[in-house]
């Protein structure tokens, strides 16, 4: 393990605070969409933590949302006249993001306040542990948008919540408050993360790999 400084990151943040990690999506003012450099930074931060001693992470968002989910600005930019679609590469980019931080040597404990929407839902899920704020709701709007659900989302949810349950929330893009989230076993608790995700996550064996 090493001690560095994290690299500069534009759409994210990370802090270490004695043995715990803080890795927060911080574009407040958007509700923090993850877009491919998001993509990039997160997969990045993750790989970070694990040159670290640290051994719990909380994943949050800064300001009143988690996440708004993937940055539609993406899939109706124009392509630049050499070169990729800017939104070409998400999906590569969003399996290589999701197996980094499911595969973090530290327990991961998302903290989710607001909006957990599409991208950022997958992002949770690829946490170890999930806690949700009064005020949080989670939603997978991909089929009303027309666009698949990747970045192994659907064998996550159908891991935690069983085929018909999954099934339902991807089919019908519904809003799912943070009560009925704990009821159905979403989230580990309710009522717990605050603003900007602060919660006191636990150290925990697999930390210690």
């Amino acid at each position: 393990m090493v001690d560095a400084a994290p690299p500069p990151f534009t759409t994210l943040r990370v802090e270490v605070d004695g043995r715990l990690g803080r890795l927060t999506l911080d574009q407040p003012d958007r509700l923090n969409p993850i877009g491919a450099v998001a993509l990039r930074e997160l997969a990045e931060a993750a790989r970070w933590f694990d040159e670290q001693d640290v051994p719990v992470v909380v994943v949050g968002g800064a300001g009143r949302a988690f996440c708004a989910g993937f940055d539609l600005r993406e899939l109706t930019a124009r392509p630049p006249e050499h070169g990729d679609h800017p939104g070409a590469l998400t999906p590569a980019l969003g399996a290589a993001m999701a197996e980094a931080v499911s595969t973090m040597r530290a327990l991961t404990v998302a903290a989710v306040q607001g909006p957990c929407v599409g991208g950022g839902f997958v992002l949770a899920l690829c946490c170890d542990v999930r806690v949700a704020a009064d005020d949080a709701w989670f939603s997978l709007p991909e089929a009303e948008l027309g666009i698949p659900l990747a970045w192994s989302g659907v064998p996550r949810l159908v891991r935690e919540l069983g085929p018909a349950r999954a099934n339902e929330l991807i089919l019908t893009c519904r809003r799912v408050p943070a009560a009925e989230a704990h009821a159905i076993g979403l989230v580990n608790e309710a009522g717990r993360a605050g603003p900007g995700g602060r919660h006191p996550g636990r150290a925990h064996p697999r930390a210690r790999r």
